[in-house]
């Protein structure tokens, strides 16, 4: 199993792909297929035939062992999961790759997902528009219709799009070129691909507005057993509340596809020891990915658990200040029912909270909030033990004489994370 596999096993697991395995070259006679399986098992991909859920084919595409059981098990696996498509609209793809052809100029590769290609088509490629001069499948034969999963090469692009961009068939040229003037517009303020990126400084403010629901990260590192203890160290920060999920951990330089895969899932890239290649900086830098370097464990995982402490809300804590007896009560027009009282424990603050207690037994299910506090006819911020005042509290006039009132004030305290973090 190369690093490459592991790449491809992590960016189907990032977009929630089914993984169907073909074991190549086995007519050689030191293949070990079960080695390849067990290896793979290790990475979470376990046979059916191990009891798991991933289908595996064993084949020779040097000499064409196994391609019919391999396209059998697609076909099974689509059919099990129901995948289908609408041929009777407009096609919809992706971009699989582009390149300049000498003699026949751009050649886009195209794979149709919904709705059916027709040459003499106008569509947008990502930014740019487009007509279908001519279309050719798989073996190079020019077809005039395309429908779903079907891929194709097509010519007639005004540029070169990149590989992932979206293809849409639009009504008319007119619409196509509306299309991919505004996405273009959009390419140069910046705003088509930098929208949702994250960043430790805007972690929290995406969490609260709801649209993220992990922390994502990927670790590089310059040898695996740091990359062990790092990610480690830093799943045991994950709580009830925000969970973080470490997408990929691999020793090596930080590199482009480590970039693409931090785009895709909206990750932090954590770089150990290592540094980004020029080419991943760049990239890093066009989508606004987030890099953080570092050469101390200890640094990464307090940066990070800060990061998550400041996503917690604060808990608020009651603490009880005093206690005051009713000794009468007033009406006053337009205000209620103010209580003449003797602090008897404690003291009382203005705009604190208050419990009324009756025969042992609380009256407002809610703390109400004291609304105004005089010290005979001045206001006071606070009176203390052994002194009277007037006490009125907001929308609760159900005052009596023998009344006891539970001053309450209360305190937000910064939350930590409930971690048995162990380096």
């Amino acid at each position: 199993v190369m690093p490459q596999t592991r790449e491809s096993i992590d960016h189907a697991r990032a977009a929630n792909v089914p993984i169907i395995v073909a074991i190549n070259k086995c007519d050689l006679a030191e293949a070990k297929p079960e080695r390849v399986m067990q290896q793979l098992s290790d990475l979470g991909l376990m046979p059916e035939e191990w009891g798991g859920q991933t289908l595996y084919c064993q084949i020779s595409a040097l000499k064409k062992i196994g391609i019919d059981e391999l396209l059998d098990t697609v076909l099974l696996q689509a059919e099990m999961l129901e995948l289908k498509a609408n041929a009777n609209c407009r096609a919809e793809g992706k971009i699989i790759e582009s390149r300049i052809d000498q003699g026949r100029g751009i050649v886009a590769s195209v794979l149709i997902e919904r709705g059916t290609l027709r040459q003499g088509d106008h569509y947008v490629a990502g930014i740019y528009p487009g007509r279908v001069r001519a279309m050719f499948d798989d073996k190079g034969r020019k077809i005039e219709i395309a429908g779903p999963s079907t891929p194709v090469e097509i010519i007639g692009l005004s540029d070169i799009p990149g590989a992932g961009d979206p293809f849409q068939v639009t009504e008319d040229e007119r619409q196509a070129r509306q299309v991919g003037a505004k996405r273009q517009e959009l390419e140069r303020l910046g705003d088509s691909r930098n929208v949702k990126k994250v960043t430790l400084d805007n972690l929290y403010s995406k969490i609260k507005e709801g649209t993220i629901q992990e922390f994502n990260v990927i670790i590089k590192g310059d040898v695996q057993g740091s990359v062990e203890a790092l990610q480690g160290s830093l799943e045991k920060l994950s709580t009830d509340e925000i969970h973080l999920n470490v997408i990929r951990a691999s020793a090596g330089a930080i590199i482009e596809s480590d970039i693409t895969l931090a785009s895709a899932s909206e990750a932090l890239v954590i770089g150990f020891n290592v540094r980004p290649t020029p080419r991943a900086q760049a990239l890093a830098d066009q989508e606004k990915i987030e890099i953080r370097k570092y050469n101390i464990i200890y640094d990464v995982v307090d940066d990070i658990r800060l990061a998550m402490e400041g996503m917690l809300s604060p808990e608020v804590r009651e603490i009880e200040i005093g206690t005051v007896e009713v000794r009468d009560t007033f009406k006053v027009p337009r205000i209620g029912t103010i209580a003449g009282a003797m602090v008897t424990k404690g003291k009382v603050k203005r705009n604190a909270l208050v419990r009324v207690i009756r025969d042992s037994i609380q009256l407002n299910s809610q703390m109400v909030r004291i609304s105004s506090l005089k010290r005979f006819k001045d206001d006071a911020k606070e009176v203390a033990e052994g002194f009277e005042c007037g006490i009125g509290l907001e929308n609760f006039n159900d005052l009596r004489v023998g009344d006891i009132l539970e001053i309450v004030d209360t305190e937000e305290v910064a939350r930590k994370l409930e971690s048995n973090q162990k380096i």
